[in-house]
């Protein structure tokens, strides 16, 4: 089956930042999305995102409301705790993609209970930024189908999907996870299953050296990432983009470098760690590298 064309819905599990755009785009495209995390209030906060986000197209003029009110029908949010609603839903997928946090534990637990739900012929995607693909699809009874989607944020936007293969993952799963990329959009690039992927492991090492050269006191914030804009035509600096991010992602991804690769290129800036443990995570929490207002 050919998930890009099949008409069958779409599950994306975990509401956040990263899933709710993920439901985003391929309600956009035309399929029926359900989108699930724990617990109400979390599906009211992805479900209250997307319609922002909707709506920052329409005053844009990039869609009308008909549009968007078309886009928004066709997602369906869904608590994974409430009576089994989701499980019923899941029946249905074609797909279902994993945007919970960056966590092996969760992420484990979380495509466990998908494997259990979904149709035998369905893929397990997740949007791991770094973990390995094949140690989660491990934790499966399909790893042929189990298969790493990486979108980029913002999703509605970036055109990028990394689409990891793990060791296991059969090419019938590889050309249809591509297809549904390019059906969103978006300019897929396969990638072999290596600790954080190319996207991450190439940037990833740039942020933790802003941070470094800002704990060394070697610039000010906004100088580290002025040079960066103007020296080398970067569109937002690295220390801006670790706010957006969010620091703690940051760190979670250079520690799975760190340990993947043994390599201490990769070791994470001391003032990187008393920042996540400070709770100054970026633009989630209003305070990172800089101060916002509007978090």
């Amino acid at each position: 089956m050919a998930v890009a064309t099949a008409t069958r819905p779409v599950a994306v599990i975990g509401a956040g930042t990263m899933g709710s755009g993920i439901a985003q785009v391929f309600a956009a495209a035309g399929r029926q999305v359900y989108l699930g995390d724990q617990d109400e209030a979390s599906v009211k906060r992805g479900l209250a995102t997307i319609q922002k986000s909707l709506d920052r197209l329409v005053k844009k003029g990039t869609l009308d409301t008909a549009a968007r009110d078309q886009v928004l029908g066709r997602i369906r949010g869904e608590a994974r705790g409430a009576a089994g609603q989701l499980a019923g839903s899941l029946r249905e997928c074609a797909i279902a993609i994993e945007a919970v946090p960056e966590r092996l534990d969760l992420k484990k637990a979380v495509l466990q209970e998908l494997d259990r739900l979904l149709p035998e012929d369905a893929i397990l995607a997740t949007n791991t930024s770094s973990i390995s693909i094949t140690e989660l699809a491990a934790a499966t009874k399909r790893p042929a189908r189990v298969i790493g989607m990486h979108f980029m944020n913002p999703v509605p936007l970036m055109q990028l999907v990394e689409v990891v293969r793990g060791l296991t993952t059969s090419q019938e799963t590889v050309d249809a996870t591509t297809e549904a990329a390019r059906s969103l959009g978006k300019t897929p690039v396969l990638v072999e299953d290596r600790p954080g992927f190319v996207s991450n492991r190439v940037l990833m090492p740039m942020i933790n050296e802003a941070v470094f050269a800002l704990e060394e006191r070697v610039a000010t914030r906004e100088g580290i990432d002025t040079v960066m804009k103007l020296g080398m035509n970067h569109p937002i600096g690295p220390l801006a983009l670790a706010d957006l991010i969010g620091l703690d992602v940051c760190l979670d991804i250079l520690e799975v470098l760190h340990r993947g690769f043994g390599d201490d290129k990769y070791r994470p800036s001391p003032l990187l760690r008393a920042m996540v443990a400070a709770g100054r995570l970026g633009r989630k929490s209003g305070r990172g590298f800089y101060e916002y207002s509007d978090s």
